[in-house]
């Protein structure tokens, strides 16, 4: 039942139950008020009638006159309680009625002069009304039947009845329209708080309502302003908060009391493999049982600081936080490639030191035998060429190394141009002539003619161009080949080449291209390699945005490709990292 409605019963409920209680309350109030004018018109019609019954008047022709004059019975009794006159009962009529000194009316009117009584008439048989009032020779007593008063209190009741049906309707009427004023304000303020508590926070209350309705219409008003102002605020927070976690390389991971995982950064979800959306149960993390331990011990409330914990290969740095509320906050950090570094760091100082110590305990042991006068001349000779070579051997390392660390550090920057690759390559190999047929290398060159031009830097070019020959000689067996080649591609051109050599085996292709790495170590050293040709050859490319690739089979030859970009556009002329 809507508030209206159940305003509309209340005021009906209301306006009946007060006309009912003024029917009845009137109704009894009405007569008793008549009642009492009636028995004193009475107690005045019987006094009047004492004051006409004198000695010598026929008492039965006074109450007749009385009784015709008055429109009421009229009784006359004498002091013994005899009837003696009355205006209803004449002649032998009279003479039956019973003594009436026992009435109730007679025997207050002798004790204190006049009285009345409400009783059953035993000779009429109706409810009377009786006044008496004494006199010297009786009573004179005046009567009337109740029933006419009961007729005028049903004619005021019905007046009354009318005239509260008729209020009943009005007060309807202003009832209903007091519901609806009353009720529309609210039924549109539980709206407007329904929609509120939904998320619908542009919904506002009309500030018209009167009174209280109204004060709460604007109370409700400006608690959705409010609202709406936080939440905004809160929205802003939170998407602050949001481009602040995702910015950051760490993993992010909010954990509840529950063991559900609310939020989480791109970068978690990366380095720990997930995909769900959250929230999702933490037993969906990975399987290591320090990242576990970690954060049963921050869900407990103790903090860990710092652990290291490896995941598919992945060297990871592990904080967990308690929050005060309950649950925790994990911040994860990728060391795979600090801890790569560290070892590339390691290797190559070791690689260094192992490359550098060879020649330089062969010079040291020469320069120490040279230092002997006993020592023949053809020796003296010798020795002296072996270190010559010893020291251009550690020359070209330490140039090497300084190449490698320009490159990586962004000192040299490329400054491509369109450049003939055939014209290249024929430099390259014209400078290198004399070392193939000392070898028994045939070198070629197959240059594709939709792959002639190249946009490259010059020096770059010809130096990774070189660096391949050099590396396919040196490992190409006497009466082989080694070939320079150009190759179409969608967005670029291959230049690489291909030898019949020793071929390399697939374990160590994916790592030819790092310094000092050899796949045939005491080969390489006997051939003069300082093991960062390649090296050089990556960073040279990859500084043209371009990439190396190296496919190989033992003993069927090795082919080692860079891929240039040719368009303009896609040749940075800005400085690559490294």
């Amino acid at each position: 039942m809507s508030l209206a409605q159940r305003l509309l019963l209340g005021a009906a409920l209301v306006v009946s139950v007060l006309v009912l209680l003024l029917v009845a309350l009137s109704g009894e109030r009405l007569k008793r008020q008549l009642l009492e004018i009636q028995t004193a018109e009475l107690t005045r019609e019987a006094r009047l009638v004492a004051g006409q019954w004198h000695p010598g008047v026929d008492a039965d022709a006074l109450a007749g006159a009385a009784g015709a004059a008055l429109g009421h019975r009229v009784t006359l009794v004498d002091s013994t309680g005899l009837v003696i006159g009355d205006s209803e009962f004449r002649g032998e009529s009279r003479s039956g009625l019973e003594n009436h000194a026992n009435r109730p009316e007679i025997i207050g009117a002798k004790r204190d002069s006049s009285a009345c009584a409400d009783r059953l008439s035993p000779s009429e048989g109706t409810n009377q009304v009786y006044c008496a009032a004494r006199m010297a020779g009786g009573v004179a007593r005046v009567s009337v039947p109740t029933q006419q008063l009961d007729d005028v209190i049903a004619r005021a009741r019905g007046n009354v009845l009318i005239s509260g049906l008729a209020a009943l309707v009005v007060a309807l009427l202003l009832a209903y329209a007091f519901s609806r004023a009353v009720s529309q304000p609210v039924i549109e303020l539980r709206d407007v708080t329904r929609a509120l508590a939904a998320g619908d926070l542009s919904r506002r209350p009309a500030l018209s309502a009167p009174g209280e309705l109204g004060e709460l219409a604007a109370a409700v008003h400006r608690l959705a302003e409010q609202l709406d102002s936080r939440l905004k605020a809160l929205q802003a927070d939170d998407v602050l908060m949001g481009a602040l976690i995702e910015s950051l390389h760490e993993g992010v991971l909010a954990v509840d009391s529950r063991r559900q995982i609310v939020r989480m950064n791109e970068s978690g979800r990366r380095l720990f493999h997930l995909t769900d959306p959250t929230p999702f149960s933490a037993d969906l993390l990975p399987r290591e049982r320090a990242l576990r331990e970690a954060l049963a011990s921050a869900l407990a409330g103790e903090p860990v600081e710092h652990a290291e914990i490896t995941v598919d290969g992945l060297t990871l740095a592990l904080t967990a936080r308690p929050l005060a509320g309950g649950g925790a906050v994990l911040a994860v950090f990728d060391l795979t490639a600090t801890r790569r570094l560290e070892t590339v760091r390691r290797d190559f100082v070791a690689n260094v030191s192992h490359e550098l110590k060879t020649p330089l305990t062969v010079i040291g042991g020469f320069a120490e035998t040279l230092v002997a006068d006993d020592v023949p001349l053809e020796q003296r000779s010798q020795f002296a060429e072996a270190i010559r070579g010893n020291a251009y051997r550690m020359q070209q390392i330490v140039d090497d190394l300084l190449d490698l660390s320009r490159i990586e550090s962004g000192g040299w920057v490329p400054n491509p141009a369109t450049e003939d690759v055939r014209t290249v390559a024929l430099e390259v190999i014209n400078a290198r002539q004399r070392d193939a047929n000392t070898k028994q290398v045939a070198l070629d060159i197959d240059i594709d003619s939709s792959a002639r031009t190249i946009y490259a830097d010059p020096t770059a070019l010809r130096q990774v161009i070189g660096n391949l020959v050099d590396n396919a000689l040196r490992y190409t067996n006497p009466r082989g080949s080694v070939t320079v080649f150009s190759a179409p591609d969608e967005r670029g051109i291959w230049v690489g080449v291909r030898d019949t050599g020793i071929g390399i085996a697939a374990e160590h292709l994916p790592r030819i291209f790092e310094r000092f790495y050899r796949a045939d170590i005491g080969r390489s050293r006997d051939h003069g390699g300082t093991g960062l040709g390649l090296a050089i050859v990556r960073h040279l490319v990859e500084a043209h945005r371009g990439r190396v690739r190296a496919e190989s089979a033992i003993g069927k030859g090795t082919t080692v490709a860079a891929f240039f970009p040719t368009a303009p556009a896609a040749a940075s002329q800005e400085r690559v990292p490294a």
